[in-house]
C-alpha cells in the first residue's frame, strides 16, 4: 500500500519505475559529494547513472519527468548541475587555470548557443502558423515551405543538452590523464558542432519567411471550395480537444460519406486533426471566428452539430443554413434532453424514446421540430442470434464516467465497480472493461477504482495462464503495429506540423476505405485470436473499438448512458447498474433504457441471478421486452437508418432552398419600380 501511494505521488506506473526515480536522485546527491572529496572514479559512476536513468525516465515515466518540471527541476537544470559539479570537481582535483577558464568558457559558449537556437527554432515555428487547416484539399499550389529536417527541428533542446557529452567526456579524460589534448578535443567538438546546428537552423529560418500570408492561404482553399460545392456540414468543438472527445466526430464519417449530398466537416481546434479518422470528406480547421466566416460555404444548406459547445454560436449565424442538432449518442442523460437544443431548427433523434424525451422539456421544444432518423452507426453490430458464445461466458462492464457534476453514482465505478469485478471474478466469466475515455479527468476517487480493476484483472490473467497468453500477445503485436501504421497512413495522419501538412495535403483516393475496412477488420480479427478464450481484456485505446467489444460480449454492465443504447441494438442480455437502490418500478420510470435490462443493486447480490440469463439462454425473462425497447429507443429496422437519416437531410435541404427562394421572391415584389 505504501508502495503504491508513493508511486502515485510520484506518478510513476510500477515498482520498476519507482527505483529508477531512487538511482537518479541517489546519482544527484553523489555528485556533489564526489567532486568535493574528490573522487574522479566516483564522480564518472555517478555521472553515468544520472545521464542513463534520465533518458529512460523520459520514455518509461514521462508523467514523473512533468512533475520534475512543474518543480523548477527540468532537463536543462538538471544537466547544468551536473555541469558545475563536474567544474567544481576540477578545481578540486587542482586542474590548471587555463582547463577551468578555458571549461568555463566553452560551457557558457554552449549554453549561449543554445538560447539563440530556441529563439530561432520559436520563429520558425510561429512564421509556420497559418490561419487554417485542411485535409482532403489539393493546397500543391500554395507556396509552402517544407518543414526543417527533424534532425534540427524537433525534441531540439534534447539533442543539444546532450551535445555536452564531448566536453564532459573530454574534461574527465584530461583529469584522468593529466594531459590537455583530450580537454582540448571535446571542447572543440562541443562548441563546434552546436555552432553548426544554429547555422543550420538559419538557414532555415530564411526559408520560413517565405511562407504564404493569410489572404493567398483563404483564395486557394476557397477556390477548393468553390469547385467541390459543399452542401452539407458537420460542425464540431470543444474546448478540451484530445481522442477522448473525436469520437463524437468520428461516429459520423462512414453516414456522412453516404449521403446524397456532398458532406464537407469544419473543425475549430487543430488538435482535432491528430485524432480524426479515415475520410475522403474534405475537412477545414478554422480556430478563429472571424476566419470562420471567410470560408466558402454559401452552397451549404444543413449543418450538422454532434455536440453542445460555445463555439457552436459561430456558426449557427449562417441565416442561409438550416441547423440540426444530431448528437453524438441516445441516452437518458440531461444532456440527451437539453433545452439548449432549442436554438437548432430541427434535434434528430434516434426513436420514439428521443421523441418523448424531449417533450419532456416543457415548452422548450416543438414535436415538429424532432426528427427520428434512427442510429446509422449501428451496423456492425451482430444480433444475438448470430452470436458463437465461447467456452466461458463474456462479460463486458463498460462504466460511463464521472460527468461533470459531484455525484458519486453518476458513474458506477465509484460506489460499485471494484466488488463488482471481485464477484465477477468468482464467477468463472471472462471479463472485458471498457472505461469511458474521460474516467478519472475530475474525480480521484473513479481513477482510483479504474485502477484497482485494472490490477484485478492483471492479476487473475497471471493466475489463469500467464505465460501462453504473453507469448501470443507478443507474438501478434508487430502485425498489429504494422496495421496501425498503414491505417494511420489512411487516415491521413502524417508527419510534420500544421503547415508540412498542409503543404502534403491531395485529394484522396475514395478506393481508400475498403483497405480501410479489411485492414481494421484483420486487426480485430488478430487482435481477438491472440487473447485466448479465458484471458481478461482491458480496453483503453481506439482499438478494438466499443462495437467489435459488443461482437465479442454475452452481456453487458453498464450505466445509463448511450452505450447502453447502442448495444439494445444486438437484443443481446445486458445489466444496468442501480447505484443508488432505487425500487425497480421507480427505476425503470425513470430511465426508457431499464425497460428490457436486468438491474444490479449496490451490493451485486443479483449477479449470480442475471448471469444465468446467459447460461441459460432460455431462462432469459428479458428477451420480448429488449425487442420493444429496440423499436422505441431505435426505431424500426426498415426502412434502415442510413435511408432514413439520408432522407432527412435531403428533405432539409430541400427545405432551406425553397424557403430561400420564397424570401427572395417577396424581397423582390417588395422594391419599387425605378421611373424611366
Amino acid at each position: 500500500m505504501v508502495i503504491r501511494r508513493l508511486c502515485g505521488v510520484l506518478r510513476v506506473g510500477g515498482v520498476i519505475d519507482l527505483l529508477l526515480v531512487l538511482l537518479l536522485a541517489a546519482g544527484f546527491v553523489a555528485l556533489p559529494v564526489v567532486a568535493l572529496l574528490p573522487s574522479l572514479w566516483g564522480f564518472v559512476a555517478a555521472s553515468a547513472v544520472t545521464y542513463a536513468v534520465d533518458e529512460v525516465l523520459h520514455a518509461r515515466a514521462p508523467s514523473f519527468v512533468r512533475r520534475l518540471a512543474a518543480l523548477h527541476l527540468d532537463r536543462t537544470m538538471r544537466f547544468a548541475v551536473r555541469t558545475v559539479m563536474l567544474l567544481a570537481l576540477a578545481s578540486r582535483m587542482e586542474a590548471p587555470g587555463v582547463w577551468l577558464v578555458t571549461a568555463l568558457a566553452v560551457v557558457s559558449a554552449h549554453f549561449a548557443m543554445m538560447m539563440l537556437y530556441t529563439a530561432v527554432h520559436h520563429a520558425i515555428r510561429r512564421r509556420r502558423v497559418l490561419p487554417l487547416m485542411v485535409r482532403n484539399l489539393d493546397l500543391s499550389a500554395l507556396p509552402i515551405p517544407r518543414q526543417p529536417p527533424a534532425v534540427l527541428f524537433r525534441r531540439h533542446l534534447r539533442k543539444l543538452l546532450h551535445l555536452d557529452l564531448p566536453a564532459h567526456v573530454g574534461l574527465l579524460a584530461a583529469l584522468a590523464a593529466g594531459t590537455w589534448e583530450p580537454a582540448c578535443a571535446g571542447f572543440a567538438l562541443t562548441a563546434g558542432v552546436t555552432a553548426a546546428a544554429v547555422l543550420a537552423l538559419l538557414g532555415q529560418y530564411r526559408r520560413a519567411r517565405r511562407m504564404p500570408v493569410r489572404d493567398e492561404v483563404f483564395a486557394e482553399v476557397n477556390r477548393q471550395l468553390a469547385a467541390y460545392r459543399p452542401e452539407v456540414a458537420l460542425y464540431f468543438s470543444f474546448a478540451a480537444v484530445s481522442r477522448d472527445f473525436m469520437y463524437q466526430v468520428n461516429m459520423w464519417i462512414e453516414t456522412l460519406e453516404q449521403l446524397d449530398l456532398r458532406p464537407v466537416i469544419i473543425l475549430r481546434e487543430t488538435a482535432s486533426f491528430r485524432h480524426l479518422s479515415r475520410t475522403w470528406i474534405p475537412v477545414v480547421c478554422v480556430p478563429k471566428a472571424d476566419d470562420l466566416a471567410e470560408l466558402e460555404l454559401s452552397g451549404v444548406r444543413v449543418v450538422l452539430y454532434p455536440g453542445n459547445a460555445g463555439k457552436n454560436v459561430h456558426m449557427l449565424r449562417v441565416a442561409e443554413a438550416k441547423h440540426v442538432f444530431i448528437g453524438h449518442g441516445d441516452s437518458d442523460k440531461l444532456a440527451s434532453s437539453n433545452r439548449v437544443s432549442k436554438v437548432y431548427d430541427e434535434i434528430w433523434v434516434a426513436g420514439r424514446a428521443g421523441r418523448d424525451r424531449y417533450q419532456r422539456v416543457r415548452h422548450a421544444i416543438s414535436d415538429s421540430a424532432i426528427v427520428e432518423v434512427g442510429r446509422p452507426q449501428l451496423s456492425p453490430i451482430r444480433l444475438h442470434a448470430d452470436h458463437v458464445p465461447g467456452p466461458l461466458p463474456v462479460v463486458l462492464y463498460a462504466p460511463t464516467w464521472e460527468g461533470w457534476s459531484d455525484d458519486d453514482c453518476h458513474t458506477s465505478l465509484i460506489p460499485m465497480g471494484v466488488p463488482l469485478i471481485e464477484r465477477l471474478l468468482t464467477e468463472n466469466v471472462r471479463i472485458i472493461y471498457k472505461p469511458h475515455p474521460l474516467t478519472g479527468k475530475r474525480s480521484a476517487q473513479a481513477a482510483e477504482a479504474d485502477r484497482t480493476i485494472r490490477e484485478l484483472l492483471r492479476a487473475d490473467n497471471e493466475r489463469r495462464d500467464p505465460a501462453s497468453a504473453a507469448a501470443a500477445a507478443l507474438a501478434v503485436r508487430p502485425r498489429l503495429q504494422e496495421i496501425r501504421a498503414r491505417l494511420d497512413e489512411l487516415a491521413g495522419r502524417l508527419g510534420g506540423d500544421a503547415a508540412e501538412q498542409m503543404r502534403q495535403a491531395r485529394v484522396p483516393d475514395r478506393a481508400g476505405a475498403a483497405e480501410w475496412q479489411e485492414l481494421r477488420a484483420e486487426w480485430h480479427r488478430v487482435f481477438w485470436e491472440s487473447q485466448g478464450a479465458d484471458r481478461h481484456n482491458v480496453i483503453l485505446g481506439q482499438l478494438p473499438n466499443l462495437y467489435e467489444c459488443f461482437n465479442q460480449a454475452d452481456i453487458l454492465i453498464s450505466d445509463v448512458s448511450s452505450v447502453v443504447a447502442d448495444f439494445v441494438a444486438g437484443l443481446k442480455p445486458y445489466v444496468l447498474t442501480n447505484a443508488r437502490d432505487l425500487p425497480d418500478e421507480e427505476f425503470r420510470a425513470a430511465y426508457t433504457t431499464a425497460g428490457g435490462a436486468y438491474l444490479l443493486d449496490r451490493d451485486c447480490t443479483r449477479l449470480p441471478e442475471i448471469l444465468d440469463s446467459v447460461r441459460a439462454p432460455h431462462t432469459d425473462p428479458m428477451v420480448l421486452e429488449r425487442r420493444v425497447l429496440k423499436e422505441y429507443v431505435l426505431g424500426a429496422d426498415r426502412p434502415s437508418s442510413m435511408e432514413r437519416f439520408n432522407s432527412a437531410v435531403n428533405a432539409l435541404a430541400a427545405k432551406g432552398e425553397a424557403e430561400q427562394a420564397e424570401a427572395a421572391t417577396t424581397a423582390d415584389r417588395e422594391i419599387p419600380a425605378t421611373a424611366p
